[in-house]
Parts: C-alpha cells; structure tokens; sequence
C-alpha cells in the first residue's frame, strides 16, 4: 500500500495526527500502536512537548494543506506505518512541526516495522 501523496490521500486517523504534529511543533509522541498499517489514536499516545524559554516561537501555524506539502517527511512517515500489521512507535520526535526521527519496536525477525 501507498502512504499519501496529499491532504486527500489522508485516513481520517492521519489527518487528526497530522494536526496534531503541526500544532505541537516541539515535541515528541511517545507509544502510538500501528494496528493494520493505521495509527490507534484511543487513548491518546503520550504527548511531550518541549519548550525553550527566551526564544519566541517563530512557527506560525501552517495550514493543513501546505503544512502536508511541503513535508516529505509526512509521507515517508505514513509509507511506513501503513506497511506495518502491528507494531509500537516508542518516540516519534518532532522540531519545528516536522518530524524528525522516529524509534520503533520490532519483532526479534525484524517483523512489525515495515522495512524490517
């Protein structure tokens, strides 16, 4: 399967999470379950966000649409996740609203990360 190429190849899940990611900005997500090759958002994975003091956040929020376009890191992510049946995202990182570097939990085969 394909991840998406833009805002209307989105799942409904993804688009929640894409704004989700967006409006964090710095942070990171920390145990989201990948069931079937999509995100389970219930309960709400662990959320941290990380905050500089003395630095204004320059970030305007991006619109959904130019916020997924202009980040081709989106549909790597969602490329990955959909190639997995079952499987743990440990910490998904993100700086300015783009992800940034991901730690997931693999089978001992390789098995449930997709590109084992």
């Amino acid at each position: 399967m394909s991840g998406p190429r833009s805002t209307h190849d989105l799942l409904p899940s993804e688009r929640h999470f894409v704004i989700a990611m967006s409006e964090l900005r710095f942070g990171r997500f920390e145990f989201l379950k990948i069931e079937g090759g999509e995100l389970v958002l219930d309960p709400w994975p662990t959320t941290r966000r990380d905050v500089k003091f003395g630095s204004p956040d320059a970030a305007m929020h991006k619109p959904l649409r130019e916020a997924f376009e202009r980040k081709g890191q989106v549909t790597e992510f969602f490329d990955y996740v959909r190639a997995v049946d079952s499987g743990q995202i440990r910490c998904l990182e993100l700086r300015h609203g783009v992800l940034f570097t991901m730690e997931i939990e693999q089978g001992p085969n390789g098995s449930g990360g997709g590109r084992g």
